[in-house]
């Protein structure tokens, strides 16, 4: 092979492995973008022209109709409902200090304004992402022009508005379903019990239940079906489009797509590690925390079981969510719980009506004494017949 035609055929390869390397970047770091695809399309920054590593992950057949519930048995312990799952807005509002094992906790949500409603944060990570991306379109859209290359300049096009059409046709609302009744409900306490054996007792009103709790949250968008399946077919032939116009253009611009490509990936993926509690706008619920006797942590789920029925004063929500194991050694130690949270209820009544109240004076509020575990084994002892079921 002559020496003109072995360099020409070296040259030829590199060009190649060029484009495939571009074009590989511009796919790259799908689970990144996926992670908060749905947030991220409830931004108005998501209509902005955009350079969108991995934009086939946002072009779907079909839209969720609901946000990705979390694991946690839910139940009511007045109205006795019952729910297999955290909702995803109920999940993110109490997860801001993760629970850990065997660990209980109590919480008091309120809603100050009733027309407040959850969205995507104004200015979160997702937002300065996004303008990093539609900066990195500007400054290619520029370097394009000046190097006078028509196939870089149709690239940046195409794929800027690529993003536009998707924010477009995924365009939707966060409904949280409203309480219609107006007869007066009171107070419950809604008890979550996560799958590692923590506790979390929330203090609200029936609104906020439902809100929260009740109901799974609902994705209206501004289009239906069929349009966004239109929308989805345009954006494909665009970026396929864009890919070949890409791999087109000069090497200059070329290596400058390959390296906003990089840096976007790595944009996107730090914002993905990042909690998902930076992406939301909760502030329409105020959450207090209270503070009961012996803290948070327990050593086992039965001193996590008996603080939780402490706090509620009450063993109904145990035996409807069947939280506790099925036997007769866990059936009479629920049983005797419930004795003793309902002297308790009583002896707090007296005190108030005596004015002797104790429960405002500020501190931990108190747990009724009792050795749970000791009254366990004492059940469960296998000394006598039929107590070890």
């Amino acid at each position: 092979m002559p020496s003109g035609s072995k360099l020409y055929w070296l040259s030829g390869g590199f060009d190649h492995l060029q484009l495939d390397i571009v074009g590989f970047l511009a796919i790259l770091g799908e689970a990144s973008v996926k992670a908060n695809a749905q947030v991220s399309t409830l931004s108005y920054f998501a209509l902005l022209p955009r350079l969108l590593p991995a934009p086939q992950a946002l072009i779907r057949t079909t839209r969720p109709e609901k946000l990705k519930p979390d694991s946690g048995k839910v139940i009511g312990a007045r109205s006795g409902g019952k729910r297999d799952f955290v909702n995803h807005i109920a999940h993110l509002l109490h997860s801001r200090q993760p629970l850990e094992t065997y660990a209980v906790r109590c919480e008091r949500i309120s809603k100050p304004d009733r027309d407040g409603s959850v969205s995507a944060k104004a200015f979160g990570p997702l937002a300065w992402v996004e303008l990093l991306g539609t900066a990195m379109s500007i400054a290619l859209l520029v370097l394009s022009i000046v190097r006078k290359d028509g196939f870089a300049l149709t690239t940046t096009i195409l794929l800027s508005l690529l993003s536009t059409m998707i924010g477009i046709g995924s365009r939707w609302k966060l409904t949280l379903m409203q309480r219609k009744a107006t007869r007066s409900v009171p107070r419950d306490n809604i008890i979550i019990n996560y799958p590692h054996g923590a506790f979390l007792v929330v203090k609200c009103d029936e609104n906020i239940a439902r809100e929260l709790y009740w109901h799974p949250e609902e994705c209206n968008y501004a289009f239906g079906d069929t349009t966004y399946r239109l929308i989805s077919l345009v954006g494909t032939l665009t970026l396929m489009f864009g890919v070949i116009c890409l791999g087109n253009s000069t090497l200059d611009l070329q290596i400058a797509f390959a390296a906003s490509y990089m840096i976007l990936n790595i944009a996107y993926w730090i914002v993905a590690a990042v909690p998902q509690q930076w992406h939301w706008d909760l502030s329409c619920y105020d959450v207090q925390q209270e503070e009961y006797e012996g803290g948070e942590k327990h050593a086992s789920f039965t001193q996590a079981l008996w603080k939780a029925i402490a706090i509620t004063r009450s063993v109904d929500w145990v035996k409807n969510g069947q939280i506790a194991p099925v036997s007769e050694a866990w059936n009479k130690w629920v049983d005797k719980a419930g004795e003793i949270v309902d002297r308790e209820q009583e002896k707090e009544e007296l005190r108030k009506d005596d004015g002797s109240d104790s429960l405002d004076k500020g501190g931990p509020r108190p747990i009724p004494a009792w050795d749970a575990e000791g009254a366990l084994t004492d059940y469960l002892n296998p000394s006598t017949p039929g107590l070890n079921v």
